[in-house]
């Protein structure tokens, strides 16, 4: 049941971004660019930084990076003519603005939640898919939802809004961070932690395996969005222009149904 309720979740909340990413666009076709005053890090290049892994949106197989995020920057970069760099960042260099204004890449693709706070330092694109809290626990726990968590240990990942959900919501829990999903992930499985409040796509990607269960869902209005340098509005819309053509070509879901179609 639960299964079911997940994958119409993050349908619509995908088709709900893409949407809004409409909005944002015009009736232009969009073709290669280049980066003639997009103020690229390396000519020719677009370089991203991610935090991995934080899978279905970014994670390393095969000893390539991968994932949703880094499937749509590569398809991005394509139709702007330019090739795509991926570079490992920590998440808090990532949503803090540290990492684009420092020059250590050209946009950040790190299922970044849109937040005004946040947009005081980077320039966000038009959101590309939206999504919720959730609670991860084990299989067959005796948890059911966020009222259970008193005297329990919440693992979340530090600078995130799954982090600030946590603290104004729970009681008498002690909350845990940690720098990614990579680390809370074994957390969990060791038994060091209770539960997990994070992000739904990316914990719904830990229930694959039967062990653990989405025992409760919290709607927060979260859309995530690409980040640039503050004042890089030339690559903003050069990337939201993108992305109105990957969902006007059927590029979009055919890299979402990819990932969280069954």
């Amino acid at each position: 049941m639960l299964n079911k309720a997940r994958r119409t979740a993050l349908t619509a909340v995908a088709l709900s971004a893409l949407a809004l990413t409409a909005c944002g666009g015009d009736d232009s076709t969009a073709e290669g660019t280049g980066d003639a005053g997009l103020g690229l890090v390396s000519e020719g290049t677009l370089t991203v930084c991610s935090e991995i892994p934080f899978e279905p949106f970014e994670y390393e197989e095969n000893g390539e990076y991968t994932g949703f995020d880094i499937d749509l920057m590569k398809a991005i970069g394509a139709g702007m003519d330019l090739d795509v760099e991926i570079q490992q960042q920590g998440f808090e260099a990532i949503q803090s603005g540290t990492a684009v204004n420092a020059g250590m890449c050209d946009i950040s693709a790190s299922a970044i939640t849109i937040t005004e706070e946040r947009a005081q330092n980077i320039e966000f694109t038009d959101s590309y898919f939206d999504s919720v809290q959730t609670l991860l626990v084990p299989a067959g726990s005796d948890i059911k939802g966020i009222d259970d968590l008193a005297g329990k240990t919440v693992g979340v990942q530090q600078s995130t809004t799954g982090a600030d959900y946590a603290k104004e919501n729970t009681k008498d829990a002690e909350i845990i961070e940690y720098p990614g999903d990579g680390e809370m992930f074994q957390a969990i499985k060791a038994g060091s932690i209770d539960v997990i409040l994070q992000d739904i796509a990316v914990n719904a990607n830990h229930t694959k395996d039967g062990a653990f269960d989405i025992v409760e869902e919290y709607p927060t209005d979260e859309s995530y969005g690409f980040a640039a340098k503050k004042g890089n509005t030339e690559l903003v819309e050069q990337i939201n222009t993108q992305l109105t053509e990957l969902r006007d070509n059927g590029k979009y879901t055919e890299i979402y149904d990819s990932y969280f179609a069954d």
